[in-house]
């Protein structure tokens, strides 16, 4: 059986009246299983932000420092989202 730590928490009261419903639902067996089901959803984003930048930031970011002029100004990106978006507004439907 895995080891756990004991710990006491203290939830405000719109949060207290949410578990209790979802231990009298049969979802869990007690409050105490509630808590780390909570905490999966945070530990899972910050794994996810992490992998992105590391997999995609990082190298983007280290492609810039070892080649500066390949970036593009801010007027550029502008410039370019401005077309994207007048051709995008050719393309759609009309009264959409």
């Amino acid at each position: 059986m895995p080891t756990v730590e004991k710990r006491t928490i203290n939830l405000p009261p719109a949060q207290a009246s949410y578990v209790e419903p979802l231990v009298k639902a049969g979802g869990y067996a007690s409050p105490s299983e509630v808590m780390p089901a909570a905490l999966r959803a945070p530990q899972e984003r910050d794994a996810a932000v992490d992998h992105w930048l590391k997999q995609d930031v990082a190298p983007v970011y280290d492609a810039m420092v070892a080649d500066p002029d390949r970036g593009l100004s801010a007027d550029q990106v502008r410039a370019a989202m401005r077309a994207h978006h007048v051709e995008h507004v050719k393309k759609a439907p009309r009264g959409a």
